[in-house]
């Protein structure tokens, strides 16, 4: 499947032109830009999600983890563990 494109104008600077030159082959140059740009762009994205999500994980809300999630996970997979034993008489 072939993606859409348009052209863009940007300007970089002469020293990251000139090493996208002497690596990467004239016909792969705007595929690696392109790959470059999206991969920052979902790290910004990323950021920006974590930044606006911080501290929406209230102690108080989850009780359970107290003793930590460790502790916690052990808990549930010995439980689940003895429902299927009994589960299965």
């Amino acid at each position: 499947m072939r993606v859409a494109t348009r052209q863009a104008n940007f300007l970089l600077p002469e020293d990251l032109i000139e090493e996208l030159r002497k690596s990467v082959p004239k016909r792969e140059q705007s595929k690696v830009i392109a790959e470059a740009l999206r991969k920052e762009l979902k790290r910004l994205k990323l950021q920006k999600a974590l930044g606006t999500s911080f501290g929406a994980w209230k102690d108080e809300d989850h009780p359970e983890l107290q003793q930590g999630t460790e502790t916690f996970v052990k808990s549930m997979r010995t439980s689940d563990r003895l429902d299927r034993i009994n589960n299965s008489k």
